[in-house]
């Protein structure tokens, strides 16, 4: 059977000899063979931990909020939770467990959002899963955790000046290309240091728009984010520029095609450029305080010193709310992800 690699090869060939980075990564996380097509995936037993593995209790808190939101928006019948990027539905379980209001009685108003048909198959039963996001009108509230950074985004090189990269072949290896290209939409060091690189998020901010376009409700994107493109340009690019897998830091994003995930923080001001400011920014551990997290875990500490004793299944889960929220909340970790907040409502 053909192997990523070789998909992309010939993807190279028909191209003419070279494809824009952008396409290659497309094709080497969600291409024929691609790492999300061929078993990639989150969880203790996959290839990275998101912040809805660490347990039940990230799920607990999002309820909470969806409840809150879904008052703010008048309680209607028809507000629907858009979970894009859903993975093997993780998160849509433990949510589903906490029983919000706002789904109570209909879970298929939660819509699980996966390009890979095979972590579809494992969503949880009930809720609307779905490859791609509906046509028209969005109500209610869509929400991404760890999204944008897994979009494919175009990679500007610094020689002497801004050029981007190409990916072409030689040898049965993939290499890199750099070929001119137009000035980008954001602001970027006239003399870093050569070799610099940045991301061109192009079909983030695409994304983003075209979805703030249909919606009515909220939109909630957590992601490691910086608020400028030209922070990324002073770093070494190995920092930002990451692959992963089997838990582990990868090889470099030209090897090992189709067998580890490539990503990279998300830079803000390319989503401002492309649809504006949001309107709340919080770090994650304060978007956690501020829907109840605290509340949960000390609700945990009582029911686990109420049992102690003769501790059954739940008195264990609410125990382990300690752990989860300081995992959670470590600002050095998931609690320094970066929550952007967009909202459309009818006036």
């Amino acid at each position: 059977m053909p192997s990523a690699a070789d998909h992309i090869a010939r993807a190279i060939e028909a191209a003419g000899g070279a494809v824009r980075f952008d396409a290659f990564m497309n094709m080497a996380l969600y291409g024929p063979e691609g790492f999300y097509n061929s078993g990639g995936r989150a969880g203790r037993r996959g290839d990275f931990i998101t912040s809805p593995e660490v347990g039940p209790l990230f799920g607990a808190v999002l309820a909470r909020a969806l409840d809150a939101w879904w008052v703010e928006m008048g309680s209607p019948d028809d507000f629907r939770v858009f979970e894009v990027g859903a993975g093997p539905g993780t998160l849509a379980r433990s949510v589903l467990a906490a029983e919000p209001r706002c789904l109570r009685g209909d879970r298929s108003r939660y819509v699980c959002v996966e390009t890979s048909a095979t972590q579809r198959d494992s969503h949880p039963e009930g809720v609307t899963s779905l490859a791609v996001l509906p046509e028209g009108e969005l109500r209610g509230v869509v929400f991404a955790n760890e999204l944008l950074d897994n979009l494919a985004f175009r990679l500007l090189a610094f020689d002497g000046q801004w050029r981007e990269s190409w990916v072409s072949t030689s040898a049965d290896a993939f290499v890199e290309v750099l070929r001119a290209c137009d000035p980008p939409p954001f602001a970027l060091p006239a003399r870093p240091n050569h070799g610099a690189r940045v991301p061109w998020q192009q079909s983030a901010g695409e994304w983003t728009a075209d979805l703030l376009s249909r919606l009515v409700g909220r939109l909630v994107v957590i992601d490691y984010a910086v608020q400028a493109t030209a922070e990324l340009a002073a770093r070494a690019w190995r920092d930002w520029l990451r692959t992963y897998s089997g838990q582990q830091r990868g090889a470099h994003y030209l090897r090992e095609v189709g067998r580890q995930d490539i990503t990279t923080d998300v830079c803000v001001d390319q989503l401002i450029s492309a649809c504006g400011e949001p309107d709340a920014v919080r770090t994650q551990s304060q978007f956690l305080q501020r829907w109840g997290i605290d509340e949960l875990v000390d609700e945990g500490r009582r029911v686990w010193e109420a049992e102690s004793s003769r501790p059954g299944l739940n008195a264990m889960r609410m125990r382990s709310r300690i752990s989860e929220a300081q995992a959670l909340l470590d600002a050095g970790g998931l609690g320094g992800f970066t929550v952007l907040e967009w909202v459309r409502v009818v006036a």
